[in-house]
């Protein structure tokens, strides 16, 4: 058989021989100060390191450390990516986006010119009536 016996405490700041409460909730006030006084968050948060077992926290860690290589590895090749191609479109698209762009002032020069000779025809007359274009032509021989 076991044997229970009641231990008392008399140098815990919970443990009162008084009934009243204002003793208890005294005691507790100073416990509560004295905690407060003595630790900070800090010692507190790495004091909860205790409660994990150290194979769960060593399966964290790991979680951790490859999550974190990840991400590193997985930000390198997007930076890789990004320097890919904009060197390429330095290269290669803005050379040709210029050349496309003098293509199309000398198209808009050219039209602009046809324009302007159309013009002058129209604008002045002519020595010569205009020709039926119903009239066959003669035959001119090679040469003249």
């Amino acid at each position: 058989m076991v044997k229970v016996e009641i231990v008392q405490e008399s140098n815990s700041p919970y443990g009162s021989d008084a009934s009243s409460r204002a003793s208890s909730s005294s005691s507790l006030s100073s416990v509560s100060s004295e905690l407060e006084a003595d630790e900070s968050i800090f010692d507190r948060i790495a004091a909860l390191v205790d409660i994990v077992p150290p194979t769960t926290r060593h399966a964290i860690s790991q979680h951790a450390q490859k999550t974190a290589s990840f991400i590193k590895a997985g930000g390198k090749r997007v930076g890789n990516l990004v320097w890919i191609l904009t060197t390429s479109a330095l290269l290669v698209a803005l050379p040709l986006a210029l050349v496309l762009e003098d293509e199309a002032k000398i198209v808009a020069q050219e039209r602009e010119f046809l324009e302007q000779q159309q013009g002058q025809q129209q604008a002045t007359p002519s020595m010569y009536p205009p020709q039926n274009q119903n009239q066959p032509k003669a035959l001119v021989p090679p040469g003249f």
